[in-house]
């Protein structure tokens, strides 16, 4: 691909970053630029850094860091691959296209780091080589990092954590040989020396001591311990699965900051359980404060959506009372639902989607807040960015409302909102699709006898 420039700006954000004026240069206060590789020919896992973890790309996640990190002026993604950058640009990073000479699977870290540095514009006292596939990097970290170097105590300094591993190789003749140890000497962990383990995180040098020795490794090279929960690295599908999983047990969001909600109707706004009369017919429970939290966001104009793969006039009813729209019948919701976006004009990644099972995971991947209900599963649970705490038909709804800030003062009327239904291929007619009333019987005939013990969905 033919790129007009070689560095692209980030999308519009507060943070802004300029060169100084010459005249100020001598006085110029320390600045530091993050730069994270990141190619897209990675062999282990396609497109490893696109991955996501708790629903936000693994490049995010790294962009996220440095932007969180105060000591940080500027941060740069470096990448050979279109994805990738504009991925990195809406997260909030700057891109220096890298050339096909030093993009190639033998390509160093380095030449990466140097390439763009070169093409910044301005000079840097430090630089902060990050890398994508730590996912759980803590700003505070880097931060120390930069402090260490900027006040001349090191010249390097990178993550590390510590480790009490007895590390052994085989010889030529598939013999084990003790590495950094005496094998006829076993000391108690609390006798040995400390010993670390780089955790490939980040690292932290002098711009001029990089360039000059073209290494990471140079001058004075001290660590910053960082503790064992943010020294995880993804380097196979295995390590992906693993993070993933401690990401959606750990990572609870205070504020979910979207535009739009759309959430799955069995196992969100139900158990996923059905009362089924001799005849066949349907009946399901619903959580009343769910429709509370409901009213709420649609009171304050957020657009809200029920995408659902079954087809049942109870999901109908259900939007028509909860003035929300609805999308049922649908066997591929990724397509629908990134086609509703565009309609209502959204921006993908500030929309929220609720599921619970495995037919969820399309959706997950075209929204920038995949949620899912603490009974969600396990797959579920492991992709997405948000788990909840209530499951699925017990305040599931409600509690990812309450999340969602709208202004106080949003009282408006509720709208009557247009319901949709994809059904037949030709069921846009109202010749072949059900109305209200005819659905009507499906909802109240059999439900008679159960009124007093359960409120039915109407």
């Amino acid at each position: 691909m033919n790129y007009q420039s070689t560095l692209t700006p980030p999308a519009p954000t507060d943070r802004v970053a300029t060169a100084p004026a010459d005249n100020e240069s001598a006085a110029r206060p320390h600045r530091a630029v993050a730069i994270i590789p990141a190619r897209g020919g990675s062999k282990g896992i396609p497109l490893k850094n696109l991955q996501k973890v708790a629903g936000v790309s693994l490049l995010a996640r790294a962009i996220n860091a440095a932007n969180s990190t105060p000591s940080i002026d500027r941060v740069v993604v470096s990448t050979d691959h279109e994805g990738i950058a504009a991925e990195a640009i809406r997260a909030g990073a700057e891109v220096c296209h890298r050339p096909a000479d030093i993009a190639g699977d033998t390509a160093t870290s380095e030449s990466a780091l140097i390439y763009t540095l070169a093409n910044l514009g301005e000079e840097f006292d430090t630089t902060v080589f990050m890398q994508c596939t730590s996912p759980f990097i803590d700003s505070a970290s880097i931060d120390n990092a930069v402090a260490a170097v900027r006040d001349g105590d090191a010249d390097v300094v990178f993550s590390a954590v510590e480790d009490h591993s007895f590390l052994w190789r085989l010889d030529d003749g598939e013999s084990a040989i003790a590495v950094g140890h005496e094998a006829s000497f076993r000391p108690r962990r609390q006798d040995r020396a400390k010993h670390y383990n780089e955790t490939g995180a980040f690292y932290v040098m002098r711009t001029d001591g990089l360039i000059e020795h073209e290494h990471r490794f140079f001058g004075r090279v001290t660590i910053e311990e960082v503790p064992p929960e943010h020294a995880r690295e993804i380097d196979d599908m295995s390590d992906l699965s693993l993070v993933r999983a401690i990401a959606s047990t750990q990572e609870t969001a205070q504020v979910i900051d979207v535009d739009a909600l759309v959430t799955d109707f069995d196992g969100v706004h139900t158990d996923d359980g059905a009362y089924v009369d001799e005849d066949g017919n349907e009946q399901v429970r619903v959580h009343r404060g769910d429709g509370m939290g409901v009213s709420r966001l649609v009171r304050s104009g957020l657009p809200v959506m029920i995408l659902s793969k079954e087809r049942n006039p109870v999901v109908t009813r259900r939007a028509e009372k909860l003035h929300v729209d609805v999308t049922q019948g649908v066997d591929n919701k990724s397509k629908v639902l990134q086609s509703w976006i565009d309609e209502q004009g959204l921006d993908a990644t500030r929309v929220a989607y609720v599921g619970n099972d495995i037919n969820d995971l399309e959706a997950f991947d075209v929204v920038g807040w995949p949620i899912a209900v603490a009974d969600a599963h396990p797959k579920v649970l492991a992709a997405a960015r948000v788990v909840l705490d209530r499951p699925g038909g017990k305040g599931a709804v409600r509690e990812v409302c309450d999340l969602i800030p709208v202004p106080d003062q949003a009282t408006q009327q509720l709208p009557t909102r247009g319901l949709t239904s994809v059904l037949d291929s030709d069921s846009h007619t109202n010749a072949h699709r059900p109305s209200i009333q005819q659905q009507q019987p499906l909802l109240t005939n059999h439900a008679e006898g159960l009124r007093t013990n359960r409120k039915q969905v109407s």
